[in-house]
């Protein structure tokens, strides 16, 4: 039986990726903070679930991690964990930003990294980081920090999938790169106002059938593929110039 580990699955994308994969026939390992999430998914997934309740903001939790799963052969890691942060950059909490990028960035660096030494020792298995499409844009005022977080997630990715690809490698790493998906994010991030976006089912349905064909970076959704394509063509000032508008009309719904 294969096995996948699902980090921040307790909502939205990770959570569409645990039922997914469960279907399939998948073991399943998740990881959240919030137990009681966990709990009650073990509850409706089954037996074939395992949790563990971790905090990722903690560097040395997420070295535990690694050790509590030590033991486990893993198929494919779905490395979700992350959450954002919109305002003014004179105004966003630090504590919060640098939380975020503790989440986003360097939680995401050592389980990505721990996993892909354990898949190493294995001979084989599959990566996805999820990122965003906010990581294939040169910057995004007024969530100017978690921009600069997903770009690293993005940029890290593209970097080590070529590293594999010279040395021949079974390992497969890739990224998911979102635009607006309908889950808690908005929330989370104290947006008072944002687009429409997909479902999280869609989301994770299209992300696997880039996975399957083996693609780097996966972009949902044939008009996000096109606004990303579209960028190329647009002078990079007046493209952040843009994604500013965009992004302050999240926190001044008024304007």
């Amino acid at each position: 039986m294969k096995t996948v580990f699902i980090t921040g699955a307790t909502s939205g994308i990770g959570n569409e990726f645990a039922k997914a994969f469960a279907s399939k026939g998948y073991r399943l390992i998740l990881t959240g903070r919030r137990y009681d999430r966990l709990l009650a998914m073990q509850k409706t997934l089954g037996e074939k679930c395992r949790i563990i309740t971790t905090d990722l903001s903690e560097k040395e939790q997420c070295k535990k991690l690694l050790k509590e799963i030590e033991d486990e052969h893993i198929d494919v890691f779905i490395n979700n964990a992350g959450f954002g942060t919109a305002g003014n950059f004179f105004e966003t909490d630090v504590d919060k930003e640098i939380s975020m990028i503790r989440v986003n960035d360097i939680a995401m660096h050592i389980l990505f990294k721990g996993v892909l030494m354990k898949m190493k020792k294995q001979g084989k298995g599959t990566i996805l980081n999820v990122a965003s499409s906010a990581g294939l844009l040169p910057a995004g005022p007024y969530m100017a920090t978690y921009y600069a977080s997903k770009a690293y997630a993005v940029s890290l990715t593209k970097a080590v999938a070529r590293e594999l690809k010279e040395q021949g490698s079974n390992l497969y790493v890739c990224c998911l790169c979102p635009g607006p998906v309908d889950t808690e994010f908005n929330s989370n991030a104290d947006v008072i106002f944002a687009l429409k976006g997909i479902s999280a089912r869609k989301c994770v349905s299209e992300c696997l059938q880039g996975m399957r064909k083996r693609k780097t970076v996966i972009v949902p959704t044939l008009r996000m593929k096109l606004a990303i394509a579209f960028q190329h063509f647009i002078p990079e000032s007046l493209l952040i110039t843009m994604v500013g508008h965009q992004q302050k009309k999240k926190i001044y719904s008024d304007k």
